[in-house]
């Protein structure tokens, strides 16, 4: 029993990047249990948010019909499942927008059924 056991945990060492100080952070995963050593609780709710569940904050640019630049800068609200990753890129080069385009506007909302909104990072005025 005990050899299944040593089996089936799964030893990890990552780095948190929570805060600047960027703890070592030892992780044991077993089944459906995750144990942290090393750092603090946000880095061990880091640690469990990674395995469970990895999001990134997703930047690219767009096509921008009209603008002084062509193309413009724009990244999701907030994190986005790191697996849907290639799925919203395919989405994201499909699209074209108008100038102008101010930064902080929402392009596109819910993306994927994620509710994860699509925001504009910097303003492009439109080509006179």
């Amino acid at each position: 029993m005990k050899l299944k056991e040593q089996k089936s945990r799964e030893f990890l060492e990552l780095i948190c990047i929570v805060c600047p100080l960027g703890c070592s952070l030892s992780v044991t995963k077993s089944d459906d249990r995750i144990r942290v050593r090393g750092g603090c609780k946000k880095g061990e709710k880091y640690v469990k948010e990674e395995i469970t569940n990895p999001r990134r904050v997703v930047t690219t640019t767009l096509r921008i019909k009209n603008g002084v630049w062509p193309r413009v800068p724009v990244r999701t609200s907030s994190p986005f499942p790191r697996d849907k990753i290639p799925e919203l890129m395919k989405f994201l080069s499909s699209l074209e927008v108008e100038a102008p385009q101010k930064r902080g506007e929402v392009i596109a909302k819910n993306l994927l059924g994620e509710g994860v909104d699509l925001v504009v990072t910097r303003t492009i005025e439109r080509k006179e």
